[in-house]
């Protein structure tokens, strides 16, 4: 079974919508090959008991911006990818308004992919979650 990656905001938006990006609500504004851009709106739904976004939220948004790179940049012939390793250093924190996460690519392989993404509040612009992502490339076997 291979990716069939989308071709515009819309469908890439539509790709997520009955997993886990559309359970959270996050909103896709950019999927190129060196940047993906998402939104997401902190809601009590999304956050701890303290009232504070949580953490599994933040590294949610960032694996899948990662993910969605990856999936840009699938080498011709792979039929997905997995991640092997992922790590979040949460340095801040939000109770309102949106969450925005903007991932860049590090390295583009055959085998490997690994990205960085950073998590903002969009109110300050204040960084709350830095993201390193490493994925597997599959390929199919046969």
């Amino acid at each position: 079974m291979s990716i069939k990656t989308p071709a515009t905001l819309d469908e890439w938006n539509a790709a997520g919508a009955d997993f886990l990006p559309g359970l959270l609500g996050m909103r896709f504004t950019k999927v190129e090959p060196d940047e993906v851009v998402a939104t997401l709106e902190v809601r009590r739904a999304l956050g701890a008991w303290n009232g504070y976004l949580h953490a599994g939220t933040v590294t949610s948004l960032a694996d899948t911006c990662c993910g969605y790179g990856t999936v840009r940049n699938l080498p011709a012939g792979a039929s997905g990818f997995t991640t092997v390793e992922l790590k979040s250093n949460m340095i801040g924190t939000a109770r309102d308004g949106h969450v925005i996460c903007s991932a860049r690519p590090i390295h583009k392989g055959r085998t490997t992919q690994v990205w960085d993404a950073e998590v903002r509040r969009d109110n300050d612009n204040s960084v709350i979650a830095y993201f390193r992502n490493t994925q597997m490339i599959l390929w199919p076997k046969g």
